[in-house]
């Protein structure tokens, strides 16, 4: 795991300014405090900061070919290095480490931009080749690794693992897009290929980009997509019974290292798993972490506890307090651009606890998303039916107006909370999806926004992203429609993100086994009716993990990570909330009506309105503006 950044002069061979090369690539010291690496020539730059994880020795990066005339910078890990070595070894190649990084450069030199579809892993990378006057980036399946670049005007290409690094090159304009503006407040991040900047792009998953110097630079091309691809039929005990068999192999390679190894231990079903699974690989027990809540709404701890016990891991638990939002303004620092996922705190704290005692960590994220387990997925099935049987003549004039006429009772019993279901049905499947994940309404952002941005937007919705994708879904299944678009936005654009920067923070790094992408392909390839049964999301993986996890663990109510802020915008929060809102950093930008956002905050702290995820939205976003300089 490291931080990369570089940049390429896409017109002609200009000198590049090492002392500024290596001012940026220190930026992401924290990504990589083992090690440095510079590599320059006329019109190239590479840098990199190592974390050392495999071949401590001999692993330093840049790393090149034989003869030098491949240069590569690499963040991340290829699982199946061990494999690639002899294989390139008997077509000819000649290696210096036993470095997952060197399979790159001669996998390139063997298969050109196919050499992505040979690495098993997470990655992101810069190659440069000189023979063939190529500059090439590629970015892992999933998105597990982050990859940022943006074309100056002054015709350069710069990249990094995180956006700091190009906003930090000189001639890097940081004007803001309007339209990342409105897909922020829609999702509560910034959805791949936009940054919040006009100038920048995130790589997306699954992508590689080819430029040669005097040339047009193309639009990135897609080598990889969840296939969706059904697989022939097999009954639930067989397809358990793969799974685990496959999940194990999944997990052994991701234990790979040459530093402590340990685990996320949430209390939840994946997490378990992941733990229940290294416990049977290891000879030694497993090291995990987790996180405790002082309110125990939110605490799942005893869980993990019950999980720890069985497998007799050496078990390390930090608690929370109810008030810790010391936060708030170093996750602005470490976003780079606005980002309100509230669980970053305690993903930020469970990080900087598992550092303490381990340099590699495995967790469970992806399950969800492969397994049907969000509670989402069964209420979009549910207004799916809806949708098929009250034609959308009727439906949509229906309960679009039962949207708007029903009262928003954010205090009443969750039974009588309607308003949302109804405004859904009242929606197209793409569209109704959007609304119940939107972390503000289509309504609430109209409202929040200035009538001067409104007009910019010239009709732009961030539904738009989702559209998109969904041009693209290779399935049609009810579940399997939203489990794509959630893998092509909520995944990559918070998920991974989140853990990403949190980890990289205090240099750990996390590894994912849901997310081999060879394991998704077989997931993803399996009927909805195993994974989802009646109310019972993630079935299959629970029957699966039934000899291996307690009863309790799988067939419990979810919590999920997250933080009591309702009560925080109440409390702690109130007045840096009030703060925030006020600010004139925020009033400057145009964007809103500064009086909506003074009213909905009244709201929420009189406890008429639950407008939380909107409050934490604008906080973060008033946050980005303070620690960017805007």
């Amino acid at each position: 795991m490291c931080g990369i950044t570089g940049i390429f002069d896409l017109r002609e061979q200009r000198p590049i300014d090492r002392d500024v090369m290596q001012r940026i690539n220190d930026m992401q010291w924290h990504r990589g405090p083992d090690e440095s690496g510079l590599y320059l020539e006329p019109g190239l730059g590479f840098g990199h900061r190592r974390l050392s994880i495999i071949d401590i020795a001999a692993g330093q990066q840049p790393m090149f070919n034989e003869d030098g005339s491949v240069a590569v910078v690499f963040n991340g890990e290829i699982y199946n290095f061990v494999d690639l070595i002899p294989e390139l070894t008997a077509l000819g190649h000649t290696f210096k480490t036993r470095s997952d990084t060197e399979t790159i450069v001669h996998a390139w030199e063997q298969w050109g931009v196919d050499c992505v579809n040979h690495f098993r892993g997470m990655f992101a990378f810069a190659l440069w080749d000189r023979r063939q006057q190529v500059f090439f980036l590629a970015r892992d399946r999933l998105g597990i690794k982050p990859l940022h670049y943006a074309i100056t005007a002054e015709g350069f290409l710069v990249f990094g693992s995180e956006l700091k690094t190009l906003t930090a090159w000189p001639g890097f304009r940081r004007d803001i897009d309007d339209e990342a503006v409105e897909d922020y407040f829609g999702y509560g991040y910034v959805p791949e290929p936009r940054t919040i900047y006009k100038s920048a792009l995130k790589l997306p998953p699954g992508h590689r980009l080819l430029l040669r110097r005097g040339k047009p630079v193309p639009q990135p091309e897609q080598y990889w997509d969840v296939p969706f691809a059904p697989l022939p039929a097999m009954s639930l005990e067989d397809a358990n019974a793969e799974f685990v068999e496959r999940f194990r192999e999944a997990v052994r390679i991701r234990m790979v290292a040459e530093v402590p190894l340990g685990a996320f231990l949430s209390g939840g079903v994946d997490s378990s798993a992941v733990v229940a699974m290294m416990a049977g690989l290891s000879g030694q027990p497993v090291k995990t972490c987790a996180i405790a809540f002082s309110d125990p709404r939110y605490n799942e701890a005893d869980y993990a506890r019950q999980v720890a016990e069985r497998y007799r891991t050496d078990h390390h638990v930090h608690t929370v307090e109810s008030d810790d939002i010391g936060l708030v303004n170093e996750l602005a620092r470490l976003y780079d651009e606005p980002y309100a996922d509230s669980s970053a705190m305690p993903t930020y704290r469970v990080c900087e606890l598992a550092r303490k005692d381990v340099t590699v960590a495995l967790s469970g994220d992806g399950g969800d998303e492969n397994f049907i387990g969000y509670r989402r997925y069964r209420w979009h099935g549910i207004e799916e039916k809806m949708r098929r049987v009250v034609p959308d003549a009727l439906r949509m004039p229906l309960f679009g107006a039962l949207g708007r006429l029903y009262p928003k009772a954010d205090w009443a019993p969750k039974v009588l909370r309607a308003k949302t279901t109804f405004e859904a049905l009242g929606r197209d499947s793409v569209a109704g999806y959007f609304h119940g994940v939107s972390v503000c309404s289509d309504s609430l952002r109209q409202r929040m926004y200035s009538h001067a941005f409104s007009k910019r937007l010239n009709g732009y919705s961030a539904v738009e992203v989702l559209r998109r994708h969904d041009r693209n879904n290779p399935s049609r299944d009810v579940y399997g429609q939203v489990q794509y678009l959630d893998m092509k936005t909520y995944l990559v654009g918070d998920i991974l993100t989140k853990v990403d920067r949190a980890s990289m923070a205090h240099a750990l790094e996390v590894r994912v086994p849901f997310l081999d992408h060879k394991l998704v392909e077989w997931i993803s390839g399996l009927p909805s009716s195993l994974k989802i049964k009646g109310a019972e999301g993630k079935y299959m993986l629970k029957k699966a993990m039934e000899p291996y996890l307690p009863h309790d663990i799988m067939y419990r109510r979810k919590m999920g990570f997250s933080i009591p802020l309702a009560e925080w915008f109440r409390g702690p929060l109130k007045a840096r909330l009030m703060e925030s809102l006020e600010s004139q950093r925020l009033a400057d930008t145009g964007l809103f009506d500064v009086k909506e956002l003074k009213r909905m905050a009244d709201e929420h702290v009189s406890g008429m309105r639950d407008h939380n995820p909107a409050l934490w939205s604008l906080l973060m976003f008033e946050a980005f503006l303070e620690q960017n300089g805007h």
